[in-house]
C-alpha cells in the first residue's frame, strides 16, 4: 500500500527537489502539489469524504518513508496530519467534535498547527496567549505562536490561548481554528534556521485574531488533564514525529552503506571500507539501534488505532517513543557521518543536510527533560514537596 501512495518515482522527485529547498531556505510548493495530488493529505479522512481512510500505523509507516526522501517536507506534512489525525482518534473514540477537520480536509483545506509558545513550557497545559471572549461568544486571540510550519500555505490554522478571567479567575484554555483569511495576525518572514529549512515554520503574530463560536471547539481548565483532546494530539503528535525522525536515521544508514561499499583504504591495500572491522562495528550498531526503534513505532500507533487501554502509562510510552526515535536518529547520523569521510562535511552533502535536519529532534515536545519527569512521575509518582 505505501508503495501505491508514495511510489519511489514520487519519492525520487521530492528527494531531488529537497536539497534547492535548504539551499535557497524555500517552502516545498512542488512537493506539497504533489502529495496533495497523490491524496496524500487525505490519510485520515474517511473514504466517504474522498479520503483514504487509514488509521495511525500506516500513517507513521507513510511519513516514515516520505522522510527518507524529504525530511522538511515530512515534518510540515505532519502538522497537518496531526489535525486530521486528532479528529480521526476522537472519532473513532465517539467524540465527533472535530469531524468537520475530516470533512473539509477531504475538500481540500490544509490544517496548521499553531500552538508553540516561547517560554511556555507548559505546551499544552497553559498559554501564554490572550483568548479574549466577545459577545457573540467568540474570542479574540492574542499573542506569539513559533515553529508554524507551512507557514506560506495553510488554510486552517489550530489556536490556543487563555481566557484568564474564566473558572473564578483560574483561567481556561480555549481552542479553535482560524482560516486564512481571517484579520487579525501577521507571519513574520523569520525562518532562517540550521536546518528543516523547507518547513518554513515562522512565527506568527495574533493580534486580537477572532474565532468565531462555531470554530471554537474546546475549553479546558489550566493544567493537566484527561480531555480526549490532550490524548489524541499526544498521540498524533508524538507518534508522527517519531516516524519522521525514524526515516531520517534510516536513510542516513543506506547513505552510509553506500560509501562503505564505495570508500577504499590506501593503507590496507585497496581493500573497500565495508570490509573493516571497526567501520563494520559502526553500520551494524547504527542498524541495531533502528531495528530496535521500528518495532516501538508500529506498536504504539496500532495500540492507537486498535484503542489499548494502556491507563496511566500511555504518556510515558508516547513520550518515550519520541525521545528514542530523535535520540536514535541522531546517533545514526553521526555514525553515517563517520563512516562516509570527509565528503559529507561539505556542503550540499545530503549527510550534510540530515545531519543539520536531524538536530531539530530535541527541540519538539516533549523535551528529553520534560519526557524523564513523565516517565519518572509514572513509575515513582510526583516529587514530594519539602
Amino acid at each position: 500500500m505505501m508503495d501505491e501512495i508514495l511510489p519511489d518515482r514520487l519519492l525520487e522527485r521530492i528527494r531531488s527537489r529537497a536539497a534547492g529547498y535548504d539551499r535557497d531556505n524555500s517552502f516545498f510548493y512542488e512537493d506539497l502539489d504533489e502529495l496533495r495530488h497523490a491524496g496524500y493529505l487525505k490519510i485520515f479522512v474517511p473514504v466517504s469524504d474522498g479520503g483514504l481512510g487509514l488509521g495511525l500505523e500506516a500513517a507513521a509507516g507513510l511519513q516514515r518513508r516520505l522522510a527518507t526522501a524529504g525530511p522538511a517536507t515530512a515534518l510540515a506534512i505532519n502538522m497537518h496530519l496531526v489535525w486530521t489525525g486528532v479528529a480521526y482518534v476522537m472519532a473513532a473514540r465517539g467524540d465527533n467534535s472535530l469531524d468537520f477537520v475530516l470533512r473539509e480536509a477531504g475538500e481540500g483545506e490544509l490544517y496548521a498547527f499553531g500552538n508553540s509558545e516561547a517560554g511556555n513550557d507548559a505546551v499544552l497545559f497553559d498559554s501564554i496567549t490572550e483568548a479574549l471572549p466577545q459577545p457573540a461568544g467568540g474570542y479574540s486571540f492574542t499573542g506569539r505562536k513559533i515553529f508554524t510550519s507551512l507557514s506560506p500555505a495553510w488554510t486552517r490554522l489550530g489556536i490556543f490561548g487563555k481566557d484568564n478571567a474564566a473558572r473564578d479567575g483560574e483561567g481556561e484554555l480555549v481552542h479553535g481554528f482560524i482560516h486564512r483569511d481571517t484579520p487579525g495576525y501577521r507571519i513574520l518572514d523569520d525562518w532562517n534556521t540550521l536546518g528543516m529549512r523547507a518547513s518554513q515554520s515562522c512565527t506568527t503574530v495574533l493580534e486580537g485574531a477572532y474565532v468565531p463560536p462555531e470554530r471554537i471547539f474546546r475549553k479546558l481548565p489550566v493544567g493537566p488533564n484527561a480531555d480526549p483532546l490532550i490524548f489524541a494530539i499526544f498521540a498524533c503528535f508524538e507518534t508522527l514525529l517519531a516516524a519522521v525522525y525514524t526515516g531520517i536515521g534510516e536513510r542516513a544508514l543506506e547513505l552510509g552503506v553506500q560509501a562503505v561499499k564505495r570508500r577504499t583504504s590506501l593503507k590496507n591495500d585497496g581493500r573497500l571500507y565495508s570490509q573493516d572491522p571497526d567501520i563494520r562495528w559502526k553500520v551494524s550498531g547504527a542498524a541495531m539501534a533502528l531495528e530496535r526503534l521500528y518495532p516501538q513505532l508500529q506498536l504504539i500507533a496500532r495500540d492507537v488505532d486498535e484503542k489499548v487501554d494502556h491507563g496511566s502509562q500511555w504518556f510515558p510510552k508516547l513520550v518515550s517513543l519520541k525521545v528514542n526515535a530523535t535520540e536514535t536518529a541522531r546517533a545514526v547520523v553521526d555514525a553515517a557521518i563517520r563512516v562516509s569521510g570527509g565528503s559529507s562535511y561539505f556542503k550540499g552533502s545530503e549527510l550534510e543536510r540530515l545531519y543539520r535536519d536531524v538536530l531539530a529532534g530535541m527541540f519538539h515536545p516533549s523535551d528529553d527533560e520534560s519526557a524523564h519527569n513523565t516517565v519518572a512521575n509514572a513509575w515513582l509518582g510526583p516529587l514530594e514537596s519539602f
